[in-house]
């Protein structure tokens, strides 16, 4: 219904013709954005509201009492339903590790929670449909798990700084709401997120309508689809530098992909500028030192570099 009036809007009442270039990219600016702020909204409040009952002393006491791979699995679970950003990486490092979360599940949790999240599985599942975003969620949760799996099996607890094993983290009461008092808390949650993240949605689909307007269809399958072999290790580098989060990616790779970009190149692009940035490397540096900084991101990198070639080879 809502491309049915945006089809009208555009090509009809403002008289555009349908093939130009300036004509395609207000479409896709027009038709996305409303249909994308739409989905937010009912997503994050629905995520609010189960999140109210998982409390982050209540996370860290379950994953407190986990082991090896049952915990990485665990972990990067709740990772998906816990708001976390780069800002809120050193205290919740700390309080995972004080509350005897092993390091590689706290790892597992620390990969999963910024790179599998609300809006970019929203945005995933409004543009490109649920199979999409599944295949988002699935290839973070593996990443995720593998990764926290083989730095716990690694035994690398002595590269971490000295002093978070010394902080104390105290425990917070927990309160008992009622279903009222959680749909207001949900709501109120999801109108502060919106404020936050709507200019990156807006600028994202502006640049993603740019570029499938003006963009050359053949472009980037040429020079970034499948058959180049460097093109996702490339993505990922040229990703990580980069820091944004998920409002304003998904549209970018939709347009991408429109052109012409592999789906598996796409997905390594968006997971290393959100999961895997420079900016959140330098804010996990006070926690940890050089050494498992590297073997961290290296294998981060890693995962996200195989799930790019696994997906360009299946899809």
């Amino acid at each position: 219904m809502w491309l049915s009036f945006v089809d009208k809007l555009v090509f009809q009442w403002l008289g555009m013709a349908p093939k130009a270039h300036f004509t395609q990219a207000l479409h896709f600016f027009i038709y996305d954005s409303v249909k994308v702020l739409f989905l937010l909204s009912v997503i994050i409040f629905l995520i609010s509201l189960v999140r109210t009952w998982l409390p982050p002393e209540k996370t860290r006491k379950i994953l407190g009492h986990k082991r090896t791979l049952v915990g990485n699995v665990l972990a990067a679970l709740f990772g998906i339903i816990t708001p976390f950003c780069s800002c809120s990486a050193v205290p919740l490092f700390i309080g995972l590790v004080e509350a005897g979360v092993p390091l590689g599940v706290t790892f597992s949790f620390l990969i999963s929670s910024p790179m599998i999240n609300e809006i970019a599985l929203v945005m995933l599942w409004g543009m490109f449909g649920w199979k999409i975003a599944l295949l988002y969620i699935g290839s973070g949760l593996v990443i995720a798990i593998t990764a926290g799996y083989i730095i716990g099996k690694l035994r690398l607890e002595k590269w971490v700084e000295d002093f978070v094993y010394q902080a104390k983290v105290g425990a917070a009461p927990e309160e008992e709401w009622t279903f009222k008092y959680r749909a207001i808390y949900a709501r109120d949650y999801m109108l502060d997120i919106l404020k936050k993240v709507w200019p990156y949605v807006l600028i994202g689909i502006g640049v993603g309508g740019v570029i499938h307007g003006f963009v050359p269809q053949a472009f980037l399958a040429r020079y970034a689809g499948k058959g180049n072999l460097f093109a996702v290790p490339l993505a990922v580098l040229i990703g990580i530098p980069l820091y944004s989060n998920a409002a304003g990616m998904v549209p970018v790779v939709k347009a991408l992909l429109d052109k012409g970009l592999a789906l598996g190149t796409a997905l390594a692009f968006m997971m290393s500028v959100i999961g895997a940035s420079f900016p959140e490397m330098v804010i996990l540096r006070k926690v940890l030192k050089p050494q498992l900084l590297a073997v961290f991101f290296g294998t981060l990198t890693i995962g996200i570099i195989i799930v790019g070639y696994i997906f360009n080879w299946l899809i």
